[in-house]
């Protein structure tokens, strides 16, 4: 009962963050690096910030558990954020090039297998003492496994549809649509997306321990990452504000209202994930099989819901019922990827 009930806080925070885009469509008259920064001040910076605080018991402070934190573990996870945020630029740019709905599937696919898999390997490497290996059981590399198979028949999928598509009726459904680039992107921003899950490993003793409740106890490690993400994308964006010349965005007053609602509903939506992965957590069994998958379970969902925005969107309008079909089956080869554990 319990795992269910954990399974479905992650899955209400996977279905929040595939509609995370949704809210973007709505801002105007801004350039793409200027409406990302902003909305990332909100899933970055305000809304971990919120949710960390929630970790410190009353009598303390967030800046005490820092200041006490082991200093290696803490640089550890602020490092791999910033790894992490070069995975969030180009997740963009894969969903620009391939879509939501495939964009996602193959950059979220590949961020759930490795971000499971690294954590563990890179932790043992430091601190070998703390056994972290013993983590990666037969059941949770055989999850990983068939979520790697997963990818691959999204990935057939879109090649197909690539294929079957005039170039007029790419157009139509993602603008920009070029799979070959975007396959490459997506496979790029999965590796660099799956450091988060390694911070956040590093960062799991970040807490008060037993002071603080063990639904908030990884939200602290959290915010840690996402600020080491924020450094990446404000260095790219503000690059990219000063090369095509888009400063004068955020001099448009008469558009901020709008904009800044919706950036900061989609920074809102976007920090739901790890906030349910949080509470989700502590509903499994410390270190068990749903604990260390719980990640792979969150960046499966993810895949599930944003190719229910895709249909919505009308990404696979005009494919033909064989690609449809490869879709489905490598979507529902993913979700069966977050049971297999629980089989074997």
């Amino acid at each position: 009962m319990y795992t269910l009930i954990g399974l479905l806080i992650i899955a209400v925070g996977a279905f929040c963050q595939s509609s995370s885009y949704v809210p973007i469509n709505k801002i105007k008259s801004w350039s793409w690096e200027s409406y990302w920064i902003v909305q990332g001040i909100f899933a970055w910076l305000v809304f971990p910030l919120l949710g960390a605080l929630l970790a410190v018991p009353e009598g303390h402070s967030l800046c005490e558990l820092l200041a006490g934190a082991d200093s290696f573990s803490l640089w550890m996870t602020v490092f791999f954020g910033v790894l992490w945020g070069v995975g969030g630029l180009t997740f963009g740019l894969s969903m620009r090039y391939l879509g939501v709905a495939l964009g996602q599937s193959i950059a979220l696919g590949t961020c759930a297998a490795l971000g499971t898999v690294m954590g563990p390997l890179l932790l043992n490497v430091f601190f070998p003492d703390m056994h972290a290996l013993e983590q990666l059981s037969w059941a949770v590399l055989v999850g990983v496994a068939v979520t790697l198979l997963g990818i691959a028949i999204i990935g057939l999928a879109g090649s197909m549809k690539a294929s079957s598509l005039s170039e007029e009726e790419k157009k139509a459904a993602v603008k920009d649509f070029n799979f070959p680039r975007g396959l490459a992107i997506a496979l790029l921003a999965g590796f660099m997306s799956g450091c988060f899950n390694v911070g956040l490993t590093f960062g799991r003793d970040i807490n008060f321990g037993e002071l603080t409740d063990p639904m908030f106890r990884t939200l602290p490690a959290t915010l840690l990452v996402t600020i080491g993400g924020f450094i990446t994308n404000a260095i790219y964006c503000f690059y990219q504000n000063q090369r095509n010349k888009t400063w004068s965005d955020y001099g448009k007053t008469s558009v901020w209202g709008n904009n800044l609602l919706f950036c900061a509903l989609a920074g809102a939506l976007w920090y739901s994930q790890f906030f349910g992965l949080s509470l989700g957590r502590s509903f499994f069994e410390a270190g068990g099989t749903m604990d260390t998958l719980a990640f792979c379970i969150l960046m499966a969902l993810n895949v599930t819901f944003s190719n229910l925005w895709g249909i919505i969107l009308k990404e696979w309008k005009g494919c033909s019922p064989r690609t449809i079909q490869v879709l489905v089956v490598g979507i529902l080869v993913l979700i069966f990827s977050t049971f297999v554990p629980q089989l074997l």
